[in-house]
């Protein structure tokens, strides 16, 4: 237990003694620490360690006490939640082929439910016949009668009793039921049964019933808000063609709910009263990136947000509060992570300025503020390239925002640079602060440049909607403009440029080669889309002809007013023989979002043209870069390729 104290404080986290930069697995791999935790009243705070080449789960108590600790194994960690002062949840995510009768490769989540005091943890699912071993959507955990209760959405198995030949478990329907399971049993009860057709979604009152249901009609994309678990009282219907209208949680009183709604762009989110449907827009004009909840009643105290304040509370006294925290870090990126009842303590992280990322631990009775984390400690404050906020104007005159990282200890003149798209790409956007990927490639030489091109979040509805349709046009342009831009005033060298990114970064970074000339002297695609038409056809199969996502995709590529011949158009897989320059292919074996065969068509293709091509794939590794031996790999292979084209000095 010791060493597994020593190694997760910061005390030796922050130590800064090593004279030579750090290798690239020291950007390349997972968090040292992630995933921190407070606990309700704020004495114990959980988070994920790496300790030595092992991840684990850990819990520190008052005066620092380790009192639990467990080896990760290969599990791909997503969250921790507390129930209560003595139980954890871990929720992870595993890649299954062809899983449940699918007939694709997904993703599918589980929950591991640890009891603190005995040190017993177990799957919810375990031994139990009844119930697939996978989680759909979680829709609350709560104190009931003394008890822990979580409710979750799942899917039932039937039993044929047929000849013997025949006999077994099969799926009960195309349908998800809510369940109800004991945390301190694992006793699981069938609480609403679904119904074949909508997708459903249940909402838990702090009496542990139904006080709201939703359905999403696929065809039609209509989306239904009820009072109760039937559909006897209708409360909200709203055009819903991508499925972009979502429960929140409770809303500020136990007779609300909040739903967030993106069907314009931007995310509005609403409190709608349960008695009558009566609709109140919550912090109008500001889009939530999450919900805040108080551990104790549920009900929402606030959002979080993508800019400053970061966070927004309905009590002018947790406001206060955050924003005293906020003064502590002038200077630097602060994110509220977690927190305790009435604010009491938090948890937040730092990062930019000289900072990789640290995690603080938040005392607001004593005014203390003592770090309990470092992301990256191999990193020192002399290796963080700074980053900043530039500008510049697209070639119909749009106004685009973008980071620029510069290589620390460089002066801002003539430097090799790295494009470094975000994928998405519809409502994301990048940030000022450590970007690990951005910072892996300043520390060798490069400057660069993360432009949040039209669609990105963070602007407006307008600038967002603008990215519906222009994959590989305008969107494409939106990068290769900001180099002009950065050229014209003597940063970067366009002559020593290279495009390099994941998912739409990937395709990014692949039709500026071939979709686009001369602009960029090689490009690095991870998990890219390359072939659009062979793309949708993989969704087809796997939503339904006529289905959100199939839909969404004809949006975002243009194909739902042009045809679906607009997205040959715009594939770099169609361009083969115009490619411009070399490329680099990465890609997980298990992704699960844009499949492999994505990359191996794209490598055919390039190589039937004769041009220059390297497919490198990675077993166990998901779209996400979630493997920490499988993040090193890329990012080694995708710096050592940039340096054999665009050599940094």
């Amino acid at each position: 237990m010791s060493k597994f104290f020593s190694v997760v404080l910061l005390g030796l986290a922050l130590i800064q003694s090593a004279i030579a930069a750090p290798p690239l697995e020291a950007y390349g791999g997972l968090p040292a620490v992630e995933l921190m935790r407070l606990s309700p009243s704020g004495k114990s705070y959980a988070f994920i360690a790496l300790v030595g080449d092992q991840r684990k789960l850990g819990v520190i108590g008052d005066g620092g006490k380790v009192i639990y600790a467990r080896n990760l194994g290969d599990v791909k960690a997503r969250d921790i939640e507390w129930v209560g002062e003595d139980r954890l949840l871990l929720k992870m995510s595993a890649t299954f082929d062809h899983p449940l009768d699918l007939k694709q490769a997904h993703e599918l989540f589980s929950i591991l439910n640890i009891d603190l005091n005995t040190s017993k943890a177990s799957s919810i699912f375990e031994n139990n016949k009844k119930i697939a071993n996978v989680v759909f959507g979680e829709a609350a955990t709560m104190q009931i009668d003394e008890h822990p209760f979580m409710y979750f959405i799942g899917l039932a198995y039937g039993w044929s009793k047929g000849a013997s030949e025949n006999r077994g478990y099969f799926f009960d329907g195309d349908h998800r039921n809510l369940y109800r399971v004991n945390l301190d049993t694992n006793e699981i009860d069938m609480q609403v049964r679904g119904g074949e057709g909508p997708k459903y979604d249940w909402l838990i009152g702090n009496d542990g019933k139904v006080i709201v249901r939703s359905e999403y009609d696929v065809l039609s994309g209509i989306w239904r808000l009820y009072a109760g678990e039937t559909r006897a009282k209708l409360l909200l219907e709203r055009s819903s063609k991508f499925r972009d209208i979502d429960l929140v949680g409770l809303g500020r009183t136990p007779n609300t709910v909040w739903i967030a709604d993106s069907t314009s762009g931007t995310t509005i989110t609403e409190e709608i009263a349960v008695a009558d449907g009566a609709s109140e827009k919550i912090f109008d004009g500001i889009s939530a990136l999450s919900y805040l909840t108080d551990p104790d009643s549920r009900l929402a105290i606030g959002i979080t947000t993508r800019r400053e304040p970061n966070a927004k509370f309905f009590d002018p006294k947790l406001q206060a509060r955050l924003k005293g925290t906020r003064k502590a870090f002038s200077g630097l990126q602060m994110e509220l992570v977690s927190f305790s009842r009435n604010l009491d303590r938090l948890i937040v992280k730092t990062d930019g300025g000289d900072d990789s990322g640290t995690y603080w631990l938040v005392d607001i009775g004593s005014g203390a503020a003592n770090p309990i984390g470092k992301a990256y400690p191999e990193i020192r404050k002399a290796d963080v390239g700074p980053t900043q906020w530039v500008s510049y104007k697209a070639a119909d005159g749009l106004d685009i925002q973008a980071v620029l990282t510069l290589p620390p200890g460089h002066k801002a003149e003539s430097l090799p640079l790295i494009v470094l798209p975000h994928g998405g790409p519809i409502g994301v956007e990048d940030v000022v602060g450590f970007d690990w990927w951005a910072q892996a490639f300043a520390s060798v030489g490069y400057a660069v440049l993360q432009p949040n091109y039209r669609g990105s979040a963070g602007d407006s509805q307008d600038f967002l909607l603008a990215g519906y349709g222009q994959w590989g046009r305008k969107m494409q342009t939106d990068l290769s403009d900001g180099v002009t831009a950065l050229a014209s005033q003597g940063i970067i060298n366009p002559k020593r440029v290279c495009i390099v990114g994941a998912s739409y970064g990937g395709y990014a970074a692949l039709a500026g080669v071939t979709l686009q000339h001369d602009i960029y002297r090689c490009a690095v695609s991870v998990a890219g889309p390359a072939d659009l038409s062979t793309f949708f056809r993989w969704q087809i199969e796997r939503h339904g002809l006529e289905s959100d996502a199939t839909r969404y995709w004809r949006a975002v590529t243009g194909a739902d007013k042009e045809g679906n011949s607009a997205m040959r158009a715009i594939s770099p897989v169609q361009f083969a023989e115009q490619a411009s320059s070399p490329i680099l292919l990465i890609h997980g074996k298990d992704d699960t979002i844009v499949p492999l065969a994505q990359s191996e068509q794209m490598e055919s293709a390039l190589r039937s043209a004769h041009k220059s091509v390297e497919l490198i794939t990675m077993d166990g590794e998901d779209h996400w870069l979630s493997r920490d031996e499988t993040r090193k790999t890329m990012l080694k292979a995708s710096v050592a390729f940039v340096k054999e084209y665009n050599p940094p000095n």
